[in-house]
């Protein structure tokens, strides 16, 4: 098993903040030193990190823990490997372009026979998380185009979410850039900052933050991860087959998809 991390709307802090409590989980507090990897988008484009080395000890990791990057998306991943060796290849994030956008991808669970299709995308690793996001991109590429309405393009990401919860644990974060989507079989938790902005403690190291100091009263900022990062905050837990579509912080859009046969 692995566990994620996504930010909406995030702030240069409350990223730093978020990704040093994960990647101690990496190696140090959790059994996740697998790999590692995080990306953010900047505009049209998508600044991205991976490391087949344990995020807790990693040199790559240090300096993105320091490095103030603004991204109003940002998904990050550390890795227990069950499916797929441990290399650079099986590291999640996953990244693809479809309609001259990037879209990223990373998973937490475990779907050992899952195969997908075999078209346009194919997987580079060996990994279920890959081939399963390659299955979602070649569903959509056939059914959909650049102009299909997002509540259509949605609406097929919960149908397939409901279709691949049947099959094992598949707990998922994909964006596009514009919005993120987020669907839970098991574990699932989320917090909204907003003003007016208080403390927070990381549960996994020594590091409290006066968000207050470092935003504007107009920041909002959503982190969604596989469980809470901090001690003194109250997050909110995803039920089994609840989904959630974010964008610029807020959930626009959400629902129930339990994984019950069609």
């Amino acid at each position: 098993m692995c566990e994620l991390l996504a930010m909406s709307a995030n702030t240069p802090t409350d990223l730093c903040f978020s990704f040093t409590g994960l990647t101690r989980r990496g190696g140090a507090t959790g059994p996740h030193k697998d790999g590692w990897g995080v990306a953010f988008y900047e505009g049209h484009g998508v600044r991205a990190f991976h490391d087949a080395d344990a995020s807790a000890h990693s040199r790559i990791a240090e300096v993105v823990q320091t490095h103030p990057i603004k991204s109003e998306v940002a998904i990050c991943h550390i890795r227990q490997a069950n499916v797929g060796e441990i290399c650079l290849a099986n590291t999640h994030p996953f990244i693809r372009e479809l309609w001259g956008r990037y879209w990223v991808f990373a998973h937490n669970g475990q779907l050992k026979a899952f195969r997908g299709s075999r078209d346009f995308y194919e997987p580079v690793g060996s990994t279920d998380s890959e081939a399963l996001f390659c299955d979602i991109l070649n569903h959509l590429r056939r059914h959909c185009d650049r102009n299909t309405p997002d509540e259509d393009l949605v609406a097929r990401l919960v149908n397939l979410s409901r279709h691949y919860a049947r099959e094992g644990v598949f707990n998922l974060l994909l964006s596009n850039g514009e919005w993120l989507f987020t669907y839970c079989t098991t574990k699932m938790a989320s917090i909204t900052r907003r003003a007016p902005f208080g403390p927070a403690r990381l549960r996994d190291a020594d590091v409290t933050v006066d968000f207050e100091s470092e935003t504007t009263p107009d920041d909002i900022v959503s982190v969604i991860v596989t469980e809470p990062l901090t001690t003194d905050e109250t997050w909110d837990i995803y039920e089994p087959g609840e989904w959630r579509l974010w964008r610029k912080g807020e959930v626009v859009q959400s629902g129930r998809a339990d994984a019950r046969p069609d």
